[in-house]
């Protein structure tokens, strides 16, 4: 019996960690990407960063900004620009919602993970999120402590 190896069975799956301390998620999504060639092999070798990234509405499109692929090292000439800006594919549908939640007052687009599918295409989940406050936060790490308290008494 032989087993069918994938060639894409390395799991990427980079997080934005910061995300979820800093934004309360209201809805997720998952965009396509539109990549260079090197900029997919740079995010093949998991040298991606989201921690600035953010999203915005440009013509009825949504883009990504300032998120960082590192250039791939074994492009000499013809590598990419780190910090481009990059379309995100989604339907229209989605895109229409998407736009109408956006210009809501304190809403915005968050990218909360990339990662490579199972036909090697990147793929970056988004979350339309509202910014937590002080008092949340304090709220949020007192109830992690508690979970892990809780997860120690019980082993």
């Amino acid at each position: 019996m032989t087993v069918k190896k994938n060639k894409f069975d390395k799991i990427i799956n980079i997080r934005n960690k910061k995300a979820s301390h800093e934004f309360e998620f209201v809805d997720t999504y998952v965009a396509g990407l539109m990549l260079t060639g090197t900029e997919i092999k740079s995010v093949r070798e998991a040298k991606v960063s989201l921690t600035e990234a953010y999203c915005y509405f440009r013509r009825g499109e949504l883009y990504i900004k300032q998120m960082h692929i590192a250039p791939y090292s074994m492009a000499a000439n013809y590598n990419h620009d780190s910090v481009r800006e990059r379309k995100l594919l989604l339907n229209k549908k989605e895109l229409d919602k998407l736009e109408t939640k956006f210009s809501e007052k304190g809403l915005s687009i968050i990218p909360v993970r990339i990662f490579v599918n199972d036909k090697g295409l990147a793929k970056l989940e988004i979350a339309l999120a509202r910014g937590k406050k002080l008092h949340d936060k304090r709220q949020d790490i007192k109830e992690k402590d508690l979970k892990r308290e809780m997860n120690r008494i019980n082993f």
